[in-house]
Order: structure tokens, then C-alpha cells, then sequence
């Protein structure tokens, strides 16, 4: 076996090519910067509208801030979003040819999922970073010093990396970016029945069900308590709530181990449709 068969160097190789498209997805976000102001300015105003207009109406469990409860949901809903915007850019990129033109060139094959999901990786700090400001600016702060606050943020990107894995999957499936566009606002209900917004002790029991085991609850929880913000869960709640950072890192994990050898399967597969 030469140095160029062994395993380290298809690994070295598959890397090297996954960090250029990286650069060529934040490339193509420089080219087209509509789609990246849209995706920055949706924080801040995800921040204001919920803040200011819902926020007289919604009583915070326990008492406090209702905007201090309300940025770990927005957080969460954030990083919830990653599947979507990567399942768009890869059926737009199949539909498009451009994985076929990909396949035509001495390109590692698992570099250009790699790089759809580093790329979205680098956007998602961007976006993460825009909410702590816009959410420092009206009044929300984390309380419990900077340890567990870089904790829940690290929970943030440990999540949105593994959904980024969905959404390559999807996207891969569906192979037409308008059916894609068209699966865009299916997210929204994984990020309203939650405790994002609202605390799910009025939701009737089935959807309670439904809220509590949702993986945007589970991050939700758990930066509200890495953060020190209100309604963190207390007493007897589901399991996910009860332990939040433990069910969040579940999530992912069990999200990598399920969707990365499918993404793989179907993006080899497709290249041999």
C-alpha cells in the first residue's frame, strides 16, 4: 500500500478538501450577501418581536424577566435552524448539477457534506454572536460567570453541528430545491412546541409529551440553567429537563451516529444514479 492509499492520508486528504469548501460556501455567501444580511438580521429581530410584543403577555415560572427567559429559546431555535438552511444549499446544489461537477474532479467524495456543515458551522457563531449582542443591548446577561456560560454555548454548536448532518441528509434525499424551500416552515412547529417561548405546563398532556422530549426544550433547559436565567426546571418534570446537558448531549450523539453514515450513504449513492 503506497502513502497515498494509507488512511491518514485519505482522512488528511478528505480534510484538506472539506476546509476549500468551506471556503467556497462562505465564498458563495460573499457573492450573494442578501442571503447573509437575511440571515443575521433574523436574531435581532427574533429578539425584539418576542421580547417587547409577547413579553407583556407571558408570565416567567417563578417570576423574573420574561426577555432573560427568553433568549436561551432563542438560542435554541437558532441552532435548531441549521438543518434547514444546509438541507436548502444541498438539494439547490444537487438540482443544480454542481455535486455531479464536484465528482468530475480529484475531490475527497465525503469532503463536500464535510464542508456544507463546516461552513455552517462558522455561520451559526456568526448568528450566535449577533443574539449575545442584540440580547446584552436589552437587558438579557448570563449570571453564573463565564465557565458555564461558555459551557452553554458550547452545548449551541455541539447541537447545530449534529442537526447540520440532518439537514445534509434531507437535502439529499429531496434533490429539488423547491421542495426544499417548501420544507423550510415544517421547522417552525419543532421550535414553537417547546419551552422556548412559553413554559409547558398549560399545554395539554399529549403535547406536553411532545414539548419536553423536543431537543430545542432540552437546550433550552439547559442554558437557562448554565446562564442562571428564569425558569429553569425544577420539580417533577421529564427526564430531559430533569437532566438537560446529559439529554442534550444525547441528542447529538445519537443524531451524528444516525445521520452522518446515512448523509455518506446517499451522497455516494447518488453519484452512482
Amino acid at each position: 500500500m503506497t502513502a497515498l492509499t494509507t488512511p491518514l492520508s485519505r482522512l488528511r486528504w478528505t480534510f484538506t478538501d472539506g476546509l476549500t469548501l468551506v471556503g467556497r460556501e462562505l465564498g458563495r455567501l460573499r457573492h450573494d450577501p442578501g442571503e447573509l444580511v437575511a440571515a443575521l438580521i433574523f436574531p435581532a429581530v427574533m429578539v425584539v418581536l418576542f421580547g417587547y410584543v409577547f413579553g407583556s403577555a407571558i408570565q416567567v415560572p417563578g417570576g423574573g424577566d420574561y426577555r432573560e427567559y427568553l433568549m436561551p429559546g432563542l438560542f435554541a431555535m437558532v441552532t435548531f435552524s441549521a438543518w434547514l438552511g444546509v438541507m436548502t444549499r444541498m438539494a439547490t446544489d444537487a438540482s443544480r448539477g454542481v455535486m455531479d461537477r464536484f465528482r468530475s474532479m480529484p475531490v475527497a467524495r465525503l469532503a463536500v457534506p464535510f464542508g456544507q456543515t463546516g461552513a455552517d458551522l462558522l455561520t451559526g457563531l456568526l448568528m450566535l454572536a449577533i443574539m449575545v449582542v442584540t440580547g446584552l443591548l436589552v437587558g438579557w446577561q448570563p449570571h453564573r460567570g463565564l465557565l458555564p456560560a461558555a459551557q452553554a454555548f458550547l452545548l449551541m454548536i455541539v447541537l447545530r453541528y449534529a442537526l447540520s448532518w440532518v439537514g445534509v441528509y434531507v437535502g439529499l434525499a429531496v434533490r429539488n430545491e423547491q421542495v426544499a424551500d417548501a420544507m423550510v416552515p415544517l421547522g417552525l412547529p419543532f421550535t414553537m412546541v417547546s419551552n422556548a417561548f412559553v413554559p409547558t405546563g398549560g399545554m395539554p398532556a399529549w403535547l406536553r409529551f411532545l414539548a419536553d422530549w423536543n431537543p430545542v426544550s432540552a437546550l433550552t433547559a439547559a442554558s437557562r440553567e448554565l446562564f442562571g436565567n428564569p425558569g429553569a426546571p425544577s420539580g417533577d418534570v421529564a427526564w430531559p429537563l430533569a437532566h438537560p446537558v446529559a439529554a442534550v448531549l444525547l441528542w447529538s450523539a445519537a443524531l451524528l451516529a444516525i445521520f452522518v453514515p446515512l448523509s455518506l450513504r446517499a451522497y455516494i449513492r447518488r453519484g452512482r444514479s
